[in-house]
């Protein structure tokens, strides 16, 4: 692909291609094997985001809609939606907060810790896999690059967050 630019275009700056292009195509096969492992285990995206979230908060896995949503990096239409439907599946409890302002609390219930435990370890264990043709010391490298350059991308266009992808 680059040399077709250089050759139709030449003084075309290509050197971004040899790493932008593969980075779009792992990101979609990522994705894609992503979606087949959660709805394998029967969950959403968007619901296992929500989940992990509160579980990650540590005990006793509560957050205000506020907070999910900042850790989500959704709007408040998105996190209402997803807690409704969690909701629904018995995943979470919503409760106002105890201070009489007008905050939600969320809760983790059993059933919602016990898909979270189980649906990670599957995802966790598949990336595991996709990237085992890399040795530790690679791993860490491409880690550590990958760090640098979404860091730096992020304050070029200003975002400083990822949206649900890829959080567990």
């Amino acid at each position: 692909m680059a040399e077709a630019w250089q050759r139709e275009r030449p003084g075309t700056p290509v050197d971004s291609i040899g790493i932008v292009t593969p980075i779009w195509q792992l990101a979609k096969l990522f994705g894609d094997d992503r979606r087949a492992v959660l709805s394998r285990a029967g969950v959403d995206t968007a619901t296992l985001d929500l989940l992990s979230v509160l579980r990650r908060s540590g005990p006793p896995y509560t957050l205000n809609t506020r907070e999910i949503g900042r850790r989500c990096l959704v709007t408040a239409g998105a996190v209402s939606q997803r807690v409704a439907r969690a909701e629904r599946e018995g995943l979470v409890t919503r409760r106002p907060a105890a201070d009489r302002s007008r905050a939600v609390l969320v809760a983790l219930t059993g059933a919602g810790h016990d898909l979270v435990e189980a649906t990670v370890d599957q995802v966790l264990h598949r990336d595991a896999e996709l990237i085992g043709s890399l040795t530790p010391e690679q791993q860490g490298q491409l880690a550590g690059l990958l760090r640098v350059l979404l860091e730096d991308v992020q304050r070029r266009v200003g975002d400083h967050g990822l949206g649900q992808v890829g959080h567990v």
